[in-house]
């Protein structure tokens, strides 16, 4: 599970390059460095695992994305532009999109999950409390196979937008 992230940036007149730079190295190329690193493994489980199909329990890559990154549901735009990080886990999520056409070839499941909006040092203001994410992106994880993988999905398992249609 890929759960490392940067949540910073501004609006559209203040963001730099710099910044996107750093902020899509951290959100989205560390993941992809991540899964890369543990393929071997993965693929190795994905093997080892007497069942068919794609899963959890077998092997997966779970990239924590968020809500703020589907282009039609642009989660809390009002308040926060975080443009940065915005554009960094649209990425994330076309990333994960590509993994989900590549890896189950080796039996591995790749998913995107937005873990709602979690209460955190740098985000007191938000709804969901730290325990209530994990333990519902804990059930959703138990759920997943081959028909979610290449999707997005919330900590309550509902399907998040990917784009406007």
């Amino acid at each position: 599970m890929n759960n490392a992230a940067v949540r910073t940036g501004y609006d559209l007149e203040k963001e730099n390059a710099k910044d996107m730079a750093d902020i899509y190295a951290v959100n989205t190329i560390g993941p992809l460095q991540v899964s890369q690193a543990f393929l071997p493994l993965l693929k190795m489980a994905a093997q080892r695992y007497p069942l068919e199909g794609l899963s959890c329990c077998k092997a997966a890559i779970i990239n924590t994305s968020s809500a703020a990154g589907s282009m039609e549901v642009m989660a809390i735009w009002d308040t926060k532009k975080i443009v940065a990080y915005r554009c960094s886990k649209a990425a994330l999520n076309m990333l994960t999109k590509c993994q989900s056409l590549t890896y189950p070839a080796y039996g591995i499941l790749c998913v995107c999950i937005h873990p709602g909006y979690v209460k955190t040092q740098g985000n007191p203001e938000a709804n969901l409390t730290v325990e209530e994410s994990t333990q519902g992106i804990i059930n959703v994880l138990s759920t997943l196979s081959e028909v979610d993988n290449g999707t997005f999905v919330d900590w309550e398992g509902r399907r998040v937008p990917w784009n406007y249609v």
